[in-house]
């Protein structure tokens, strides 16, 4: 099957699940498709999909991901010792795992193609990514705290496992506690890490988008924490970063020292 009848498939059956979509029409153009897929995906709640939809959305998604270009750790550049800072997407990346900034719901952003890093590893893993969570978060019972974090299957994505966490919101002045949560995150993420014997994990810009957090500073201690960390324990650290800005901060926080 090509990948534009895997996308049909994918689509009608998405489709066919909620009588709330039967005026729908499907594009012809494969873009649009794409976008249909995300947006029925991303709004889907956690449940169980057919054997035939998961087996062709996983054959649909690995090449989807490999056509996009998938970058291995061991082809990168250390900046200093088991540090690596790449400007690219996280979801193309191979290593033991990646890190989600994830809300307290912990099942994934519900909004139609949302432009922010839950939307995109929910997406890109698949529908059984946001099953599995939904799952560990009926077992914990509440809304998962500031500072934790979990660890899942990675599913359709190329790296080994995805460690969630919940970043602090910003909405005013940054507090010492917003910094001190904010490292909590950093360090739930890696203690989570070596306890199931990951050697390499990459972290996003944790809480610098819609959470406000400011850049600089959460650069600042991000840095910090990590090499804190490595001083005691063996694991390569990536700093992903997506846009220029974001590259140059990392830069300085290293120069830094």
């Amino acid at each position: 099957m090509d990948t534009n009848r895997q996308l049909l498939f994918l689509i009608q059956y998405l489709l066919n699940e909620d009588e709330r979509f039967s005026d729908i029409e499907i594009p012809e153009n494969e873009n649009d498709k794409f976008k249909l897929y995300r947006s029925l995906v991303n709004i889907r709640p956690a449940m169980p999909a057919s054997d035939d939809f998961m087996r062709i959305e996983d054959e649909f998604l690995t090449e989807f991901i490999k056509n996009k270009g998938i970058t291995n750790i061991e082809n990168l550049t250390p900046v200093e010792d088991k540090i690596y800072l790449w400007k690219g997407d996280i979801t193309t990346l191979k290593c033991g795992a990646i890190v989600n900034a994830a809300n307290s719901g912990m099942t994934g952003c519900y909004q139609p193609c949302h432009n922010c890093i839950d939307n995109f590893i929910h997406t890109f893993a698949g529908i059984r990514l946001r099953l599995e969570c939904s799952e560990i978060m009926k077992k914990q019972g509440f809304p998962e705290p500031t500072g934790q974090a979990k660890i899942t299957s990675a599913y359709n994505l190329p790296c080994g496992n995805i460690i969630h966490t919940v970043g602090p919101i910003v909405q005013e002045q940054l507090t010492d506690e917003h910094c001190n949560l904010l490292e909590s995150c950093y360090k739930s993420c890696l203690d989570i890490a070596v306890k199931n014997k990951i050697k390499s994990i990459a972290f996003c810009c944790i809480s610098t988008g819609v959470f406000g957090f400011p850049q600089e500073k959460a650069a600042e201690i991000a840095v910090q924490t990590v090499r804190k960390f490595l001083k005691s324990h063996d694991i390569e650290v990536i700093f992903n970063v997506f846009t220029e800005k974001d590259y140059e901060i990392y830069k300085r926080s290293f120069s830094g020292n």
